[in-house]
């Protein structure tokens, strides 16, 4: 680990740490645009297969326009309406803002050798071309104006911009061409053509009747290339003079007033809508583009110069995860099956849970077991009652259809449905609707909160009893993203669990406010002030016995009263190893200050997303799995949950076959050092490295992940 140990001195030369000084924070920004790195550098990988680096550098794309539609709008905001009030770490919005373009001019350069000059010839040379419009034959050429004539040009517009014309509005994340035309009689004029997003990006080409092409080669254009390729089916009679792509990013952070709002559903749906006309945070044009063209576009989108990016690559790189439909399996990583598909077999789910607590770990282990639980519980004429929250559901949900068989047969089903969920709104909006045409009682939330919890409850007669049966997760009830998103089920007929489950489903359907629980830990009742809690003791053990230790693993480390207490353990003396994927504000490694502190990131096949938090406390150890990352927004103004492992031997299989089997990763891992840099761990001499999740998946093979617990 790269350590800084040069002391923090006071005026007077002696040791003093304000544990709240700037200096020992990271800016949150900032280490986004590493995190974002870190999945370039992924695409950056030779050893990776090529239609994996195509698909690791969509993803760092798509993460960047998110990026700019609700963290660089809100810093332009928090600029022109003279916020003064700065993060933990000092910087200014202006500072901040200055310090995202530095680091991005830099990110992006890395992208012009990674694209232009590594994967797409890479590519080529396997078979998958992606042609320029020049390289066409003339039978590839005609067969592609056939295709435009039929398909494309019906859903074109023109839109001309002159002194008659008003600048057209410009959606959100469209790609558009700024046509320049010579008009015989009016001379220069201007007119933009937005590419639609009805066609693939990629269009193929038909292969040339005189070519022999290798079996699984593909060869594609793409489409605003073509539909520049066909402008004079446009301009009649206009002479086109040249064509340059362009795109804008807007602000697409929704501004609800939940507590004015008659109708939320209805008051999201008119916000989505309204993420068409935000601001506009980013113009995007390719490196050829002329100032002419470029400050009128500035002009009429009434930018600032910082807010022009210019591309020596094609704009809107995203798209290239078209390229992953391509049958090429030996361009992608090899396939898997996840473990355990068969958890249930066709035995009793409610009669294997009475007997004990089960566990899984996905993707390594299916998600299917859990959509049995749930159809299980619809079609079980003992079952009373399911209640459920829902966040991310997804397009084609076979839980939703299960909780939909439930009511249908009779038994009262409430469902939690988050519309706030960000850039699924849309989608949660229709399975809103769909439930309450089903009868189902649907609520979406608690006013001024997101709910973010994942848990399923059924209320089930039993012989001797009723009893509550719960799933509780770190992940979304999603079954496409369970096979990419690490996550841990853990289903349970806990007594103490299931009334704090009742609790806590009365607050978000009703108006209970109960501020304690028997096990669980739920933000915003206690959360953090339970962890703080836990961290304190975990100091008092160590300083009475030397063995204080922690191990965390989340999405991401923000919270700065969380950062301070973790500092504070560390100057006792606490061990600390935190898996930290994302975003980290903690800066480890300080002499005085976090010098007993590790932070790894793990970036790879799988998206790290399990959050798990452990506490030796001696022999009384404690271990807790859930849906809270340590960031004030999920502590302070989300619904979340914590909930215990209460078994022994299922802590100690958490924490040896999945944290530790994580920390060794000296394949996909990077430590974090001091200056909010990562460097990625090496192995020893003569060692191959080891990838934690090929690991995992191995060990899932062989039937022994978590196998006490199934």
């Amino acid at each position: 680990m790269s350590e800084d140990t040069s002391p923090i001195l006071s005026a007077t030369g002696k040791p003093s740490v304000d544990l709240a000084a700037p200096a020992l924070y990271l800016n949150r920004e900032l280490s986004w645009l590493e995190f974002n790195s870190r999945v370039l550098e992924e695409a950056e990988r030779v050893e990776h297969p090529l239609l994996e680096r195509a698909k690791f550098l969509a993803i760092y794309f798509n993460n960047l326009d998110e990026f700019f539609m609700i963290r660089v709008s809100g810093l332009r905001e928090q600029l022109s309406g003279g916020v003064l009030d700065t993060p933990p770490d000092g910087m200014t919005p202006a500072d901040q803002l200055a310090a995202i373009g530095r680091v991005l001019q830099h990110q992006l350069g890395r992208v012009v050798q990674t694209w232009e000059r590594d994967l797409r010839p890479a590519l080529s040379q396997a078979g998958i071309q992606l042609l320029e419009f020049n390289e066409l034959s003339q039978h590839q050429r005609l067969a592609l104006r056939e295709y435009f004539t039929k398909e494309i040009f019906p859903t074109l517009t023109p839109l001309a911009f002159d002194p008659a014309h008003p600048f057209p509005h410009i959606s959100n994340l469209s790609l558009n061409l700024a046509v320049v035309a010579r008009d015989p009689e009016k001379g220069t004029c201007f007119a933009r053509i937005k590419v639609p997003d009805l066609f693939p990006r990629l269009v193929p080409v038909p292969v040339a009747e005189e070519a022999a092409v290798d079996q699984g080669a593909a060869q594609f254009v793409w489409l605003e290339d073509l539909i520049a390729a066909n402008l004079d089916l446009l301009f009649h009679g206009l002479a086109i003079q040249a064509w340059y792509p362009f795109r804008v990013t807007r602000d697409a952070d929704l501004d609800l007033e939940e507590d004015e709002a008659a109708d939320l559903l209805a008051t999201i749906e008119e916000q989505v809508d309204l993420r068409h006309f935000g601001s506009v945070v980013r113009l995007e044009i390719a490196g050829q583009t002329p100032d002419s063209i470029r400050d009128l576009l500035v002009r009429n989108l009434q930018l600032a110069p910082y807010q022009v990016q210019t591309y020596e690559f094609r704009l809107g790189l995203a798209q290239l995860m078209e390229l992953t439909k391509v049958d090429r399996p030996d361009l992608k990583f090899p396939p898997f099956q996840p473990a355990s598909a068969d958890f249930f077999g066709k035995r009793d789910v409610f009669q294997i849970i009475r007997r004990r607590d089960l566990l899984l770990y996905h993707p390594y282990q299916s998600f299917l077991p859990i959509v049995e639980f749930v159809r299980q519980a619809a079609a079980d004429p003992r079952v009373l009652a399911i209640k459920q929250t829902l966040y991310r559901v997804g397009v084609n949900s076979p839980i939703v259809e299960a909780l939909v068989e439930a009511r249908q047969n009779g038994k009262q089903v409430a469902v939690l449905l988050e519309l706030k969920a960000r850039f699924d709104e849309e989608n949660n909006i229709e399975w809103a609707r769909r439930l309450e045409d089903e009868g189902v009682h649907v609520v979406y939330g608690v006013l001024g909160l997101k709910t973010h919890a994942k848990l399923c409850m059924v209320v089930r007669r039993d012989a001797d009893r009723i009893r509550r049966y719960l799933h509780l997760g770190t992940g979304n009830y999603n079954p496409a993203t369970s096979r990419i998103y690490t996550d841990f089920s853990f289903l349970t007929c806990d007594h103490e669990m299931g009334e704090d489950a009742t609790d806590l489903f009365n607050a978000l359907t009703g108006y209970s406010r109960k501020a304690a629980y028997h096990k669980l830990l739920v933000a915003p009742y206690g959360l953090r002030g339970e962890i703080l809690a836990r961290i304190d003791r975990e100091i008092l053990r160590h300083k009475r016995h030397g063995d204080g230790y922690l191990a965390f693993k989340m999405n991401a480390l923000v919270d700065p009263a969380c950062i301070r207490k973790l500092y504070e353990a560390s100057q006792a003396g606490v061990t600390i190893d935190l898996l930290v994927r994302g975003i980290c504000c903690l800066r480890p490694g300080l002499s005085g200050v976090s010098g007993t502190i590790r932070v790894r990131s793990i970036v790879g096949r799988f998206l790290e997303h399990s959050r798990l938090f452990y506490f030796r406390h001696g022999g009384e150890d404690e271990l807790f799995l859930g849906s809270a990352d340590l960031m004030p927004r999920n502590l302070d103004r989300r619904v979340e949950v914590l909930f215990p492992i209460r078994d022994r031997r299922m802590r100690e299989d958490i924490l040896h076959q999945i944290f530790e089997v994580n920390w060794r990763d000296t394949a996909n891992a990077r430590e974090l050092r001091p200056d909010g840099t990562y460097v990625r761990l090496g192995q020893a001499p003569g060692e191959a490295p080891f990838n934690s999740q090929e690991s995992l998946l191995q060990t899932a093979r062989d039937g022994l992940l978590l196998a006490a617990h199934r």
